[in-house]
């Protein structure tokens, strides 16, 4: 019997959303959004002609996931559209393998706890594990073979094989590599909000780059490992096989240059 909860509002995000995409196999053409909290800045802000950086450089199985078909969208694009992309793969799965509830998408596979809440859009692949307590919501797409331990939160993410949530960690809108571990509490931060300019800056070598949009966590390249209780700060690329230590802040805006 099914223990865990199954919703596809947010408390008080329970306005209805209209997001309007147009999608095709090169990227988003375009994009809008009516919600008072949409990611995007303002509709002046110019995407880039070419992307900041390659995500494929950083996770090695995107060309043969479900994200193939906007492999070469920038990484803040996919987690802003996280909840349309993951609609567009709910309705190619097969519900022999999956069962589907309210947008929310489990492998007949996975294991998910009493107690556990699950928001769609949501899916969740094979041979996964879901604690008690455990919080994934608002748009996700996970691999197989992923683990969320208790306490831990995921928010409008795509997580791919192997990779580990341990207990008490929050990822918001990012891009999580093959076998990433993040060790209990260590977290990645969506947000500036220490500043009155809130729009997310990524470093790619000794240069800023503003994203046009106010919400984005981190990639995390194929088998990081994020030490406990570490902070990784809005904008963040930790190449594949970087290490974050226990109890430290990453945070790429203050590299030194």
């Amino acid at each position: 019997m099914k223990g865990y909860d199954v919703t596809t509002q947010d408390g008080d995000e329970s306005e209805a959303r209209q997001v309007f995409l147009h999608l095709t196999d090169k990227g988003t053409s375009a994009v809008s959004a009516t919600m008072a909290d949409t990611p995007y800045i303002t509709p002046t802000v110019e995407r880039q002609a070419q992307p900041v950086i390659q995500l494929e450089d950083f996770v090695g199985a995107l060309r043969s996931s479900p994200l193939a078909p906007w492999a070469s969208c920038s990484p803040w694009e996919l987690t802003s559209q996280s909840e349309a992309l993951v609609r567009r793969m709910l309705a190619s799965l097969s519900m022999t393998e999956f069962r589907i509830e309210n947008e929310v998408a489990v492998h007949v596979t996975a294991i998910v706890e009493t107690g556990a809440v699950l928001k769609g859009p949501l899916i969740l692949g094979p041979q996964c594990f879901v604690a008690a307590s455990a919080y994934l919501r608002r748009g996700n797409w996970v691999g197989d073979h992923c683990t969320f331990g208790p306490g831990a939160e995921l928010k409008s993410s795509f997580v791919f094989s192997g990779t580990t949530l341990a207990h008490f960690n929050f990822v918001g809108d990012s891009i999580l590599g093959s076998d990433v571990n993040l060790e209990a509490g260590s977290i990645l931060c969506n947000h500036r909000n220490e500043r009155a300019d809130k729009e997310i800056l990524v470093r790619v070598g000794l240069d800023l780059h503003r994203v046009g949009c106010t919400k984005f966590g981190a990639v995390v390249g194929d088998r990081c490992r994020i030490g406990a209780n570490a902070v990784v700060a809005p904008g963040a690329l930790l190449k594949s096989g970087s290490a974050v230590a226990r109890l430290s802040l990453f945070d790429d805006e203050l590299a030194s240059p």
